[in-house]
């Protein structure tokens, strides 16, 4: 199995349901395992002081709840400095992010650099195998979430990028 069937392979776990794939060859396996999403929001309530209108800390204890249990979701769809033409870009694997191709070459981008479709936009390292990683997107690095040389997990974000 070469490297394009195993990049294939993480992007169909990507976009379907499916949460575990393995396949087994006569030298070779492979498992790929997504952690199921959890829509489970944990809070703890500090009991409201009292008030000259009991009716008023129950509403404001509500409201608080409401607003607790919402903001993760809308945290998970858009980061809060996201503007709405900008999209995340998020790592296809796990392993070691790298800018650029060796440490003494230049970075395959910057903050404010336009990117292209198909254009690399780092290396992910994984099991001593130097994955160039291009841009599904055309637009404007706006930031950059990852330190050179750190490990990421698969589908942290790596980029925020301006739309074109």
């Amino acid at each position: 199995m070469d490297y394009k069937e195993i990049q294939d392979l993480l992007k169909l776990v990507n976009k379907t349901s499916l949460t575990e794939v393995e396949i087994e060859q006569k030298d070779f396996r492979i498992k790929i395992r997504r952690k199921p999403e959890s829509n489970v929001i944990y809070t703890q309530a500090q009991a409201p002081l009292p008030a000259a209108n009991p009716t008023a800390a129950v509403v404001e204890t509500v409201s608080q709840a409401s607003q607790a249990a919402a903001a993760p979701s809308a945290s998970q769809a858009q980061p809060s400095a996201q503007k709405e033409n900008t999209v995340v870009f998020r790592s296809p694997m796990i392993g070691t992010f790298y800018r650029s191709s060796s440490p003494d070459t230049d970075a395959f981008v910057k903050v404010g650099d336009e990117v292209s479709k198909g254009q690399t936009v780092c290396i992910i390292e994984a099991m001593k195998l130097f994955n160039e990683i291009e841009s599904e997107y055309e637009g404007k690095i706006v930031k950059i979430f990852v330190e050179d040389a750190k490990p990421v997990e698969y589908d942290q974000e790596l980029f925020l990028i301006e739309l074109n």
